[in-house]
């Protein structure tokens, strides 16, 4: 190695547009990057701004380009090779970009396909999209052709396909907090980040995230068939409480458990042989006392 870079070690840096910088890897052997790179990441350390500008750049040239190899990557954002694979190589990690080998070998026939890079859906939502304001745009244009009905009738379609995928579960459940559960643990499948809890006299279902709260804003008849269905599939009156749409931070539902408990009865008044078979148990919930219908104690 020449001590202090003089003219005649500044040629083996190559003759680019960069000017690089020379370090060593873990493995001792000698690496260059690019001025505006951190360099060789030390185990554990975070990534600086810089690194995520430069990745991000990167990003872009494979969205814009792809597929495309390292090399071209290099030469079209002025960076070395090494640097351009080190952030190729992270993307792909991250399941953001994907390798498709080359059908060519070049002109020389020799060697190994080229590395062609692209974009996976995971890559391409970096630069984001607009699939919410096509959504809405979609609704309204049905609104205006067919009417509010047309509307409701779509969110209710949609609520019924995302239910009927559940719904033996929900009917071998149990109790009201039971079904609450499993109710929460499917919305959670379908992206919804959904959780149920016990509260006073009733069970508290919340949804952490809601997929469509941009176009629900728009038309709150999405959340209406929401809730009905919720309604349906629970076997008990719901009330809505809150939800992401109206801005609040989580669509908050609540399912009282009296009306479950009154359900219970109804079915053993109607088939008194279903208690002594088994088929009807009294639900956890159920206490052997009743409010008073005066508003008293209860008798």
């Amino acid at each position: 190695m020449c001590q202090g870079l003089p003219l005649s070690c500044l040629s083996k840096l190559g003759n680019i547009s960069v000017v690089k910088n020379v370090g060593t890897s873990p493995a001792g052997a000698a690496v260059e990057w690019a001025a505006d790179e951190p360099g060789p990441a030390r185990q554990g350390a975070a990534p600086s701004a810089g690194d995520g500008r430069t990745r991000q750049l990167v990003a872009r040239t494979v969205l814009e380009q792809g597929p495309v190899t390292a090399a071209g990557i290099a030469e079209r954002l002025g960076l070395s090779p090494a640097a351009v694979r080190r952030h190729l190589d992270a993307l792909v990690a991250d399941g953001e970009a994907w390798i498709r080998e080359s059908s060519s070998r070049g002109r020389r026939g020799r060697g190994r396909p080229a590395k062609l890079f692209l974009l996976t859906e995971s890559g391409r939502a970096r630069f984001g999209h607009a699939y919410d304001d096509l959504a809405v745009s979609a609704l309204r244009f049905l609104a205006e052709q067919s009417g509010e009905q047309a509307i409701r009738s779509f969110a209710e379609r949609r609520m019924a396909a995302l239910v009927e995928h559940h719904r033996d579960a929900l009917a071998a459940s149990g109790s009201v907090a039971e079904r609450a559960q499993v109710l929460a643990d499917a919305l959670t499948r379908e992206g919804y980040a959904a959780s149920a809890r016990t509260v006073g006299s009733g069970e508290q279902l919340c949804q952490h995230h809601c997929p469509v709260a941009h176009v629900a804003a728009d038309f709150p008849q999405l959340c209406e068939a929401e809730t009905e269905a919720f309604a349906e599939v629970l076997g008990t009156h719901v009330q809505r409480l809150a939800t992401i749409a109206n801005g609040d931070a989580a669509c908050t539902t609540h399912v009282p458990h009296a009306r479950s408990e009154d359900r219970t009865a109804s079915r053993a008044e109607t088939d008194p042989n279903a208690v002594a078979s088994g088929a009807v148990s009294r639900s956890p919930d159920r206490q052997d006392t009743a409010p008073s219908p005066h508003g008293g104690e209860p008798v």
